[in-house]
């Protein structure tokens, strides 16, 4: 019986461990994710500083011509105590002398021959940046299970950290299996095709941040698929395409039972992509999609992308959807969960005009796609749907639903 895309997911989702750790330099930690929490050594700013280039002064000066003392550079360690009737010149970032109570701008000041006049209104703590007002020392900075971006390594270096605890990057295994098969860098005959899927598959896994081995394309016979079965089984993942149907020459299912494979799913209520499979060979988790590669690229996108968030370790691990205007009307035969790619510009999305399992064009002249509910036979214009992204990651801390009913 077929699953439900639902169950399909929570089941990948149930045999899955993360990676373990690694210690790395925060300037490898870009997309990788955090295994323990974060916490701030030190304030930030570590001292009362200035927000503006100015000067120093007393409030109870204001309106008044003050004697301007020293200046104080950012960087400089001076030791001033500022007075009544005095001002210290001071630059952006410079610490604040002792007994300073605000900052005045030097384009609101008037220089005289005898200092400078202040102006007749001045806050107290005005352009002063306080110790520890961005970040007080002992804040936990980022919680376990973050996924890092560029501007969590700004914290980091913040507070002079230098190397984090990450969970190790996925390590994942592509062979396709089909003896009319050739790689692009072969000569194809005329009853041949190029092998479109591996290169996709790495191509997206690396994106995905993976480490990624190709182990090549596996002839339809049970020797060259076992073959590469046995290649392949250090990684935490192994994706393939093709031979997961029922046709006289597909070796896939039986050579991978012959290695040991436990099935957790082998059919799923989808189109395309029905005969798609999951299960494990001892630690090694096992993903068989369709040969035709626009449905092999699609279920990638649903379950490929979905393993690797949940090896990654990251508490955002399950897809997101994005909630968009239907750009035109739009047809499909009801039945089971339709999966459509199409192009979103930012308010709607516009379903491939052509597309069929066995297509390349249309994955790279999409940018998302969606997935119909298989009651649904007819959708009107500017109607909510969802959408999954490819161009780019959004994932959710808890489980969403994805489809558009």
């Amino acid at each position: 019986m077929a699953l439900s895309v639902e169950a399909a997911l929570e089941s990948i989702y149930a045999s899955i461990t993360p990676k373990t750790s690694e210690l790395i330099p925060i300037e490898d930690a870009l997309g990788r994710v955090i295994t323990r929490d974060v916490i701030a050594t030190h304030n930030l700013p570590p001292y009362d500083n200035s927000a503006m280039d100015g000067y120093a002064v007393k409030t109870r000066d204001a309106g008044s011509c003050v004697n301007v003392i020293a200046t104080i550079h950012a960087g400089d360690n001076k030791s001033i105590l500022l007075s009544e009737k005095t001002a210290v010149k001071i630059m952006t970032g410079a610490r604040l002398p002792q007994g300073c109570e605000a900052v005045v701008p030097q384009e609101e000041v008037h220089i005289t021959t005898d200092g400078i006049i202040l102006p007749k209104n001045i806050r107290p703590a005005q352009h002063i940046r306080l110790c520890g007002e961005d970040i007080e020392q002992e804040d936990r900075l980022l919680e376990a299970k973050t996924q890092l971006r560029a501007h969590h390594i700004t914290l980091l270096a913040s507070q002079g950290i230098s190397h984090v605890h990450v969970h190790k990057r996925p390590k994942v295994a592509i062979f396709a299996s089909g003896s009319e098969l050739k790689m692009h860098y072969e000569h194809v005959a005329p009853h041949q095709l190029y092998n479109t899927n591996s290169p996709t598959f790495v191509a997206r896994s690396q994106e995905l941040g993976c480490d990624v081995s190709f182990i090549g394309t596996a002839d339809d016979t049970l020797e060259s698929i076992q073959t590469h079965i046995t290649a392949a089984l250090d990684a935490d993942l192994i994706i393939t395409s093709g031979g997961v149907s029922v046709g006289d020459a597909d070796f896939t299912k039986a050579a991978f039972h012959a290695a040991g494979f436990q099935k957790v799913f082998d059919k799923i209520n989808i189109k395309p992509g029905k005969p798609t499979t999951f299960g494990t060979i001892g630690t090694t988790l096992i993903l068989n999609l369709p040969g035709n590669p626009l449905a092999a690229a699609l279920n990638f996108e649903l379950f490929a992308q979905s393993i690797i968030a949940a090896l990654s370790g990251s508490r955002a691990k399950y897809l997101g959807v994005l909630h968009v205007y239907l750009d035109a009307e739009f047809t499909c035969k009801p039945g089971r969960r339709a999966l459509v790619p199409g192009y979103y510009d930012g308010q709607c999305f516009k379903p491939c005009q052509k597309f069929a399992p066995g297509m390349v064009s249309p994955l790279a002249t999409s940018n998302a796609f969606m997935m119909i509910d298989e009651r649904v036979s007819h959708l009107k214009p500017n109607s909510r749907v969802k959408i999954i992204p490819t161009h780019f990651t959004l994932y959710s801390p808890t489980q969403q639903d994805l489809v558009t009913r």
